[in-house]
């Protein structure tokens, strides 16, 4: 069975603005290998900071007591044995020593020559061995040493491929492989050292990650790097959503990763970093599983024409049909399926259109938005004005020195209640405000589970303002939307719709 090892901890953490507390790393660290199921991960860099040395020691620690201490691994260097003494102080047990694998960065970085480097890496395979600690080896730059050295190369693996290496681990640390150049020095390597077990570790420079990992994997490589979401210094590494995808349905290669659990692991990961999942990624995107042509929801709903293997099922999410003004007939039914509405012929044709009318004014629609296009378009008991909760008035104040605060009045089915309350910042307190209202009712309210603004390019200060938020209601997951030139009542906005969704749906 081939191997993965993730670097998320390591290499992703290498991502400019990206840093993870001593908790943080341990949570993901249980989520990669008790969740994922990948083979190894890598947790950390040796003599970084006192951080780093605790959140080691805690992945280590938690790992020794569950069993999973064979695949917790650390990066460290070729140091007279500083990285060694580290790595043994924080209960590791495997060092992933860094070795140069071109002569430019041997020259440049070094300075010194092939023989004195490999008598320093003996050395620290020496050091290790002493201190019980198992060793991969890192062919930094390697990339460049085969397009430009690789005799060099050869030299170095020549004389410790029979040393007390695991692992020897390639890097395309530059990014700078194409596709045929990957497998065809991955195949030299194979071919020559066909005894040895080869890593292969991908940079996303030029976009050739993923193509570049499955030659390798072709050419006989024995493991894979990747990181969650692609973390990684410049351009990233190889998603591991990717190589999932790669080694389940284009090579078929028998693996370990639990394909169910990405999604979840892949969110965190997107909490923690602080950095966003575009919404165009392969597997974890926002909108990878949502059709939005007409003529696509009509040749699903025909036989799942315009599907693929790429199930959302398997990857513990849903297909979705957008709507918008490429939207036809198909797109809406399916929407209104799930919603559990049927219409007549001529209702469907006025919703039809008035979705493509919002479409083309650029305007963001949900599922969760058609029961008010309905209600407005048939003059229906919640038609637009008529919803059963609306905001009589409200006012925010913000003082220097002082914390916001909120008056609210909200109607709810025809009764007028007032609250105010105090909090972090204007939105804040208006829902505290609302929230107060809510529980002296004793009326249950969701949990807002992601906030995002969108703001077009151009700095002018009345430009609109689309406010995007996420809510949770006992597993019930919607998102609501609010356009508006100010920020705070956008929000408002999105959030009355919200009231009225769970209202509708209590009601």
């Amino acid at each position: 069975m081939m191997e993965v090892m993730d670097t998320t901890l390591r290499d992703g953490e290498q991502t400019a603005g990206v840093s993870f507390n001593a908790d943080e790393k341990l949570a993901i660290a249980r989520l990669l290998l008790e969740e994922l199921k990948v083979n190894r991960i890598e947790v950390g860099s040796a003599r970084v900071s006192s951080g780093e040395r605790e959140a080691c020691a805690k992945i280590c620690d938690w790992a020794s007591s569950c069993g999973h201490l064979g695949q917790v691994e650390i990066l460290g260097f070729v140091d007279a044995g500083a990285s060694v003494d580290w790595i043994a102080g924080v209960g590791g047990r495997c060092l992933n020593l860094l070795a140069k694998g071109s002569l430019r960065h041997l020259n440049g970085q070094l300075r010194k020559t092939p023989q004195e480097h490999l008598e320093d890496i003996l050395r620290e395979l020496e050091l290790a061995r002493r201190k019980g600690l198992s060793v991969n080896l890192y062919i930094e730059d390697w990339s460049n040493g085969m397009l430009h050295s690789p005799e060099y190369v050869y030299f170095l693996v020549d004389h410790l491929k029979d040393a007390s290496v695991q692992r020897f681990m390639l890097p395309d640390t530059l990014g700078v492989l194409s596709p045929w150049q990957a497998a065809d020095f991955c195949r030299r390597m194979v071919e020559r050292y066909p005894s040895l077990h080869f890593d292969f570790h991908a940079h996303n420079d030029y976009d050739l990650a993923a193509a570049n990992s499955i030659e390798a994997l072709q050419a006989g490589m024995k493991g894979i790097h990747t990181t969650v979401n692609g973390l990684g210094e410049r351009a990233g590494n190889l998603p591991l959503a990717s190589a999932i995808g790669i080694l389940n349905d284009h090579l078929h290669l028998e693996n370990s990763l639990e394909e169910s659990s990405l999604m979840h692991v892949c969110r965190y990961v997107e909490t923690i970093s602080g950095v966003r999942i575009p919404s165009n990624m392969p597997l974890v995107g926002e909108y990878v599983f949502t059709q939005t042509s007409g003529v696509h929801a009509d040749g699903d709903k025909k036989g799942g024409l315009y599907q693929n293997a790429l199930q959302p099922e398997r990857f513990g999410r849903h297909r979705h049909y957008a709507l918008g003004k490429t939207s036809g007939k198909a797109n809406i039914v399916k929407n209104l399926e799930s919603l559990g509405i049927n219409l007549t012929p001529e209702q469907m044709k006025l919703v039809t259109q008035r979705v493509v009318e919002l479409g083309d004014k650029k305007e963001s629609l949900t599922p969760e938005d058609l029961p008010f296009i309905i209600a407005d378009i048939l003059k229906g008991d919640h038609a637009k004005g008529e919803d059963p909760i609306h905001i009589v008035n409200y006012s925010l104040q913000l003082t220097r020195g002082m914390r916001p605060v909120a008056n609210l009045r909200i109607e709810i089915q025809g009764d007028c209640y007032e609250e105010s309350s105090a909090g972090d910042g204007q939105y804040d307190a208006f829902m505290k405000a609302l929230w107060k209202i809510y529980d002296h009712l004793g009326r249950r309210h969701p949990r807002l589970t992601d906030y995002v603004v969108k703001i077009p390019p151009g700095g002018k200060t009345d430009a609109l303002v689309e406010t995007s938020i996420s809510w949770d209601l006992d597993g019930y997951s919607f998102k609501t939307r609010g356009i508006d030139s100010d920020q705070t009542e956008a929000a408002i906005k999105a959030t009355v719709k919200m009231l009225n969704i769970i209202e509708n749906r209590i009601v």
